[in-house]
């Protein structure tokens, strides 16, 4: 990995503390990491890791799907004329048009 921004706060860091919360940080995929030390005189690091990429998954005629772009034309319609719900706390009815 490259591109990994490390900051160090609040000491010295030598060469191999440097090398080894480099190496930590692309050993866990994170983007930066900040290193301080702690009242015990330890070494703290953060890692600050990317957000993951989440895929939509639903249920849709029986089906769990993510997208519905490799349903034919007849699951297409199914879904397009199915009846959707909502939860109505104020009363009234709970079907949307």
């Amino acid at each position: 990995m490259t591109g990994v921004n490390i900051g160090v706060v609040g000491f010295v860091a030598t060469q191999e503390e440097f090398c080894e919360i480099r190496r930590r940080a692309e050993a866990c995929g994170a983007t930066s990491a900040i290193a301080r030390l702690d009242s015990s005189g330890d070494i703290i690091v953060e890692f600050r890791m990317p957000a993951p990429k989440f895929e939509r998954i639903r249920r849709i005629t029986g089906y769990l799907v993510g997208t519905t772009d490799r349903f034919n034309d007849a699951k297409r319609a199914e879904e397009r004329d199915r009846v959707r719900h909502e939860i109505n706390l104020s009363g009234g009815s709970n079907e949307r048009s």
